[in-house]
């Protein structure tokens, strides 16, 4: 009887041991990961501010045509008096409200009529060329359309952001609900599942990472389509910002905002990302 207690007890030795030499390995592997990820941000920043040097010491120098190009110091000097003045907030307020608007707008109908098309077979085969034509042609064509139908104003800027957006969603959300196991879909209507429990019970939780990842693309198509619009209709906006600075050949001005452009984008992608995490994890 003492022999197979001490088997035992060496059997549980060893797989403490095993534990510990896995613990082990998992802590130097997520060790590697936080230094790589150290040195990453760290080169990140090396290079971002050696760029941003370079680029003021060739503009105080006069290496470059500073009426055209600028340098950091004079965009970030010419930023922050308009942000003291009250004017910049207005147009980043407006230029986000409509982007988050579009984005919004875009990413739920392009899901839902990706679900339409879905739902009717016969639906898909009659648009499937007019949705290819759509994708193909250039958006920018639309906008005096949007004009002429909708006014001058936001729903034109909006419209210009959906023209974007809806139609990738689709594209993008459809294949991935055409891609689902089939064999998943026959286990459903094997148990007397109809088309509707398919779709609630498969198709879209087996898609939703797609549609979810989606939303980080249609992030910078609606800031595109946001900055189109308000190049042809907007009294307001870093897209009227922009063109105000080409007209006035104020291009400190223009570099400025495609600045706060990029600061802006990135924010939103960035929370995008983290609310993918998020809903990712949670399904």
């Amino acid at each position: 009887m003492p022999k197979p207690k001490e088997d035992e007890a060496d059997r549980i030795g060893t797989g403490k041991g095993d534990m510990d030499i896995a613990e082990l390995e998992y802590a130097v592997h997520m060790r590697r990961r936080r230094r790589m990820r150290v040195l990453v941000l760290l080169t990140q920043l090396l290079l971002l501010t050696g760029a941003v040097g370079l680029w003021e010491y060739a503009g105080r120098n006069k290496w470059i045509d500073v009426l055209l190009f600028s340098y950091p110091s004079k965009i970030v000097g010419l930023l922050w008096e308009n942000l003291q003045e009250g004017e910049l907030l207005i147009h980043i307020g407006v230029t986000i409200t409509e982007t988050v608007l579009g984005f919004i707008l875009g990413t739920l109908c392009g899901t839902c009529f990706a679900a339409l098309i879905w739902w009717s077979p016969f639906l898909a085969r009659v648009l499937d060329p007019f949705i290819v034509v759509l994708n193909s042609m250039p958006k920018v064509a639309l906008g005096p359309i949007f004009i002429v139908a909708i006014g001058p104003g936001l729903g034109a800027v909006i419209a210009m952001a959906l023209a974007i957006t809806v139609i990738i969603t689709t594209i993008v959300v459809y294949s991935s609900f055409k891609e689902v196991d089939a064999n998943y879909v026959k286990v459903v209507r094997l148990f007397g599942g109809g088309r509707s429990t398919v779709f609630r019970r498969v198709i879209l939780p087996a898609s939703f990472p797609t549609i979810v990842s989606t939303l980080k693309v249609n992030v910078g198509l609606a800031w595109v389509g946001v900055i189109v619009g308000e190049f042809l209709v907007a009294k307001e906006g870093l897209g009227y910002l922009i063109i105000y600075g080409f007209q006035v050949f104020n291009f400190t001005l223009v570099i400025g905002s495609l600045f706060v452009i990029a600061i802006a984008a990135t924010l939103m992608y960035q929370a995008v990302a983290y609310m993918e995490n998020k809903l990712v994890r949670r399904q």
